[in-house]
């Protein structure tokens, strides 16, 4: 049965009760079909654990052969370094500041069993704005961006939902009363707790269906995998296990290289190959110590350090994306919103700010194309830490530093630092006594991002509320 709450409060955000018809408005037909939209998004996995990114320690035959066929970027970045900020970024084309997502209410990184926020039902989602150009909509696998009611992929825009709601470490432990992990379909639990060693192979199932019997009609899908994971020790089937290199990390990286396998086999079956945009890529980038690799960057997952942010990110659509090449210019995940916007002939909203931009000229290999993004912001929680324009990337000059799940930062005396991640990958180069000019523009840069999403202590003036519920509820399979 669906689940009720007793009392909502859902800040408006927007100028007056504006119908959602009126968040967007049609552009004129386009002579081309608009493509099917397949977006595989792993969870924690590392900038460096694929083929076609160097891996020799793990075997992804159809990554590999997928970048042959397509186009990888070697500078997109994820929307947030956690994963619920990854995953708004990818929803809203937004910072996880500009819809307060960043934090939860415990002033961790990310939305726990039971929390009262989620994101906002009158944000406009990817979701609904394809379904306004009559696509089917499908999210298969992990959401995280609330588990009450108001907040699930089936009231932002996905036709269908199959899946974990948040990370699938969020399990009964001492000192949290969390509920057995929880499978659902639509607004249902229907397992608890899934096996999650069966998870990548059945994501892969429910895509597959779904495809199948979307075939007649465009349609939208996100394979959000719960894999390589958030715990420890990742998961993995029976026919996986013990098959890799790199224990059961390897084994569950191998298994995702599967499952996009099958996905995209299923297309070709079905004649949809040619109709189709498949993007590979994940939420944010691998953690330290469990098996993961964001070489040859530095830093982890959580982290404002290039390996934090930078995360692989491969497109194929045989005959628009040109094969086996590269685009080394600057792309983030709140850019697929738009890009898929005008893949589809709708407008995004223009009631409210978004920070993602069309790069399909950057997909499609236009000659001379450059970025979009004049700036992009590294944040940790609510703080900004650094911000890149072009090959420059400036470590912001900070008295206290916001670094894990305090409530307090931690005192320091950092000077400003200033890379160029183009040439200098790892970040090993501080050249900002050498550049004092790149320097100043940076900080200008940085001040007007302030001003927009925020700052420690700074309130921003583009910021939208997060949903909030009051009498949460934890999602347990039904007696």
């Amino acid at each position: 049965m669906r689940r009720s709450v007793a009392k909502v409060l859902l800040p408006s955000i927007s100028l007056a009760a504006v119908a959602v018809a009126g968040f967007w408005t049609a552009r004129p037909a386009s002579a081309e079909q608009p493509p099917n939209i397949v977006v595989f998004f792993s969870d924690n996995l590392g900038y460096g654990d694929t083929g076609p990114y160097g891996s020799t320690l793990h075997r992804t035959p159809n990554l590999d052969q997928m970048a042959q066929e397509g186009r990888k970027f070697t500078h997109f970045y994820t929307s947030g370094n956690v994963c619920t900020q990854s995953r708004a970024g990818l929803m809203t084309a937004s910072y996880a500041q500009r819809v307060s997502l960043y934090q939860n209410i415990r002033n961790g990184a990310v939305l726990q069993p039971g929390e009262p926020i989620g994101l906002h039902p009158e944000e406009v989602t990817v979701a609904e704005i394809l379904k306004q150009a009559g696509y089917a909509t499908m999210l298969v696998g992990k959401w995280h961006l609330g588990d009450q009611p108001v907040f699930l992929p089936t009231r932002q825009g996905f036709d269908e939902y199959w899946g974990v709601p948040y990370s699938d470490d969020m399990t009964p432990r001492e000192g949290q009363n969390w509920p057995p992990l929880p499978l659902m379909r639509g607004e249902e639990v229907i397992e608890a707790p899934v096996d999650r060693d069966e998870l990548t192979r059945r994501e892969a199932e429910e895509a597959i269906r779904f495809i199948t019997e979307k075939k007649d009609e465009p349609f939208f899908l996100v394979v959000s995998h719960a894999m390589p994971g958030s715990t420890k020790t990742s998961f993995a089937s029976e026919a996986f296990r013990g098959r890799s290199k790199n224990d059961r990390y390897g084994d569950a990286i191998e298994e995702l290289d599967w499952a996009a396998g099958e996905v995209m086999g299923a297309l070709e079956r079905l004649g949809l190959d040619d109709d189709t945009l498949v993007i590979w890529t994940a939420d944010n980038s691998a953690a330290p110590g469990r098996g993961g690799t964001n070489e040859p960057l530095t830093g982890f997952y959580n982290a404002t350090q290039e390996g934090g942010f930078r995360v692989p990110f491969i497109a194929r659509w045989p005959g628009r994306v040109p094969a086996g090449t590269e685009c080394a210019e600057l792309g983030t995940m709140m850019d697929l919103l738009p890009t898929f916007a005008s893949l589809a002939n709708v407008q995004t909203p223009e009631d409210r700010t978004i920070d993602g931009k069309d790069i399909w000229p950057l997909i499609s290999g236009e000659e001379g194309a450059r970025t979009p993004h004049e700036a992009f912001y590294y944040y940790q929680y609510e703080q900004l830490q650094a911000v890149r324009s072009g090959p420059w990337k400036l470590f912001l000059p900070l008295e206290r530093q916001r670094r894990g799940a305090s409530a307090e930062p931690k005192v320091v005396d950092s000077p400003p630092r200033l890379y160029n991640v183009v040439e200098d990958p790892a970040e090993e180069r501080d050249v900002v006594a050498e550049h004092g000019d790149v320097v100043d523009r940076l900080l200008g840069l940085a001040e007007a991002g302030r001003r927009e999403l925020g700052d420690m202590g700074v309130q921003g003036e583009g910021v939208r509320p997060a949903g909030w519920v009051f009498q949460p509820q934890v999602l347990r399979l039904s007696e």
